[in-house]
């Protein structure tokens, strides 16, 4: 019978000494120790003439000396069975004493009552053990904590990202490597062809670089993935993890940041040196925005900022001097406009690759990834869900198929349905149902109105969004709403952009027809309106007082100008017109 019995820990050793011990002291008490006593039993015994001598130890510890019959008395009395344990030898009681001086008086007092002389004697004893316990404690404190110091900032060095103190400029960078056992390959990432086909030929230089090279071809030193939060940039750089036959290092942006002067540098160059021992290797850097910022932007900083100090070692690093063969560098951001020039250009980062906002058939493919592990509704169509998600991202998603799941759980269903999904789509949008807000019910017929106004310009103009739901029940912030399925568009006409702004504004339309005056409850549908009007006017050119100019910046480099790039007339000019553009579809709606 084979009895897989549990290995013997050590703290199960430790406690078994301790308890010996224990026991040997409680129980196993030696016959020669002396049982503690006071000086109100010692008196009596004094007075009756029991005791032999008093020892004093150290002026604190007075041991009693008792005649052989007196102890032999006391060891068979019944009634004290503390005095059984009485030692054949040596000094039978011991007890505490106060000072010398007064222990003295009482001694005196108690002879003078028996008349009997009790002989005194002092002795001075040296603990040797506490003494040298005492002197050497303090230095072997401090020995092992400088043993524990050395042995952190070793340990640190040996992986090359330690957290000691000796350790703070070396870069804390995950290494990736192909017998990771959890892999992400590009069969796990929906979508992004154009920019998985990018991504594909920098694997495939390293893969087969001979092919290449015969034709002259040198590997790209880097590419850069730019597109909004959510569509999947660092999911692509661990399917490169994962696809390619080579060391794979990753760190993010914010790691270079650090309080100490010269850090950042510090840890450039030595993730460039991990870099250059495994090559050829991948390094993805991300959120390279948190170092990467255009310099002499920084208005608050001055000349010897930190940041700018690891941004230009970076620049050496990727195309300066010493040649980095072997190593390619990726780097995610959804902020391209504020980055360095410098960063950017050919040699450093070869290829920028955009990656978008999924479209309608990516979007089913996304469907299909997140929907793999869920319990479904046999009749599902993804292609419905795709269509119900314009504008959302990869991340987004994601996020709706975890709250469907949540919510047919929460209603205690077999399976997710269609339904779930709409109920989790309508989360996302618009935010928890709040069905117990207090609103009276002059605030809700003002609140159906509105909405239905929404409702009835938007199917009856031509270019407007179709209308998909109205509902009066609070969600989030908004006490309605009404959900649309905009048209997946690249380029919209002015047309369209009217008969859009007109059903935004029908809410408010439908409250000054109906109840003769206004309510706040139409704020955000001004606030888009008065965006759109303006966008309309000083960036598409749409309008024609002002005529084919744009004062849109694409760069995004002019944040610190503190003048606007038109005159003070072309301002009043683009008031005008916007506030037109609003009137016309106000008319319209």
């Amino acid at each position: 019978m084979n009895v897989n019995m549990p290995r013997p820990s050590w703290m199960w050793i430790y406690g078994v000494i301790g308890i010996l011990i224990l026991g040997y002291y409680v129980f196993g008490d030696s016959n020669d120790t002396p049982v503690r006593s006071d000086w109100t039993a010692v008196e009596r015994m004094v007075e009756r003439g029991e005791v032999e001598k008093i020892r004093i130890v150290n002026r604190d510890a007075a041991q009693v000396f008792l005649r052989p019959e007196a102890a032999a008395r006391y060891r068979a009395d019944t009634t004290e069975p503390a005095y059984r344990r009485l030692p054949e030898t040596g000094a039978q009681l011991t007890f505490t004493i106060g000072s010398v001086d007064a222990f003295r008086e009482d001694l005196r007092g108690a002879e003078e009552a028996s008349g009997y002389d009790v002989p005194v004697v002092y002795e001075n004893r040296d603990n040797g053990w506490m003494n040298l316990l005492v002197n050497l404690l303090p230095w072997v404190l401090i020995i092992g904590v400088w043993f524990l110091l050395m042995r952190s900032m070793s340990r640190g060095g040996a992986g090359g990202a330690g957290g000691g103190i000796m350790n703070v400029g070396k870069a804390r960078a995950q290494v990736f490597d192909k017998e990771q056992s959890k892999r992400v390959t590009f069969k796990d990432v929906a979508g992004l062809e154009e920019a998985k086909v990018e991504i594909m030929e920098i694997v495939d230089f390293l893969r087969k670089a001979d092919k290449y090279k015969e034709l002259g071809a040198k590997i790209p030193k880097g590419a850069l993935l730019v597109g909004p939060p959510g569509t999947g940039k660092t999911l692509l750089a661990k399917a490169v993890a994962g696809e390619a036959d080579v060391p794979f290092l990753s760190m993010s942006g914010s790691d270079f940041v650090e309080m100490f002067v010269g850090v950042g540098a510090s840890r450039v160059r030595d993730l460039f040196e991990q870099a250059k021992q495994k090559a050829p290797c991948i390094l993805f850097i991300d959120e390279i925005d948190a170092i990467g910022r255009a310099r002499g932007k920084n208005a608050g900083f001055s000349g010897n900022d930190e940041r700018e100090n690891t941004l230009n070692q970076l620049l050496t690093e990727m195309d300066g001097f010493q040649t980095n063969q072997g190593v390619i560098v990726l780097a995610a951001t959804n902020r391209a406009d504020i980055l360095d020039k410098a960063l950017m250009r050919a040699g450093r980062f070869d290829r920028q690759i955009e990656v978008g906002l999924p479209d309608v058939k990516e979007r089913e493919e996304i469907f299909g990834v997140h929907l793999r592990s869920l319990r479904l509704d046999p009749d599902l169509d993804r292609t419905f869900l795709a269509k119900q998600t314009p504008g959302f991202s990869g991340a987004d998603i994601a996020n709706v198929c975890n709250e469907a799941a949540l919510i047919a759980a929460r209603h205690d269903k077999k399976f997710v349905s269609k339904e779930d999904f709409l109920a989790a789509i309508d989360r996302i949008v618009g935010g928890l149902e709040r069905r117990n807000k207090i609103i009276s019910d002059e605030e809700k017929r003002v609140i159906a109105y509105h909405e239905a106004g929404h409702a009835t310009v938007s199917w009856i103009l031509e270019h407007a969004s179709p209308l998909i739901k109205v509902t009066i029940i609070p969600r989030g912030k908004a006490l309605g709403a009404a959900w649309y399925l905009p048209e997946e568009r690249q380029i919209t006409t002015r047309a369209q952009l009217l008969d859009e702004m007109a059903a935004t504004l029908g809410g408010r339309v439908s409250e000054q027809l109906t109840f003769g005056h206004v309510s706040t409850g139409a704020l955000n549908d001004l606030e888009r309106v008065t965006k759109q009007a303006y966008a309309m006017v000083a960036y598409y050119g749409m309008s024609e007082a002002v005529g084919t100019l744009s004062y849109y910046d694409s760069t995004g480099q002019n944040d610190m100008a503190l003048t606007k790039p038109y005159s003070e007339q072309t301002a009043q000019l683009l008031d005008a017109e916007a506030r037109r553009m609003i009137d016309e579809a106000y008319a319209l709606a």
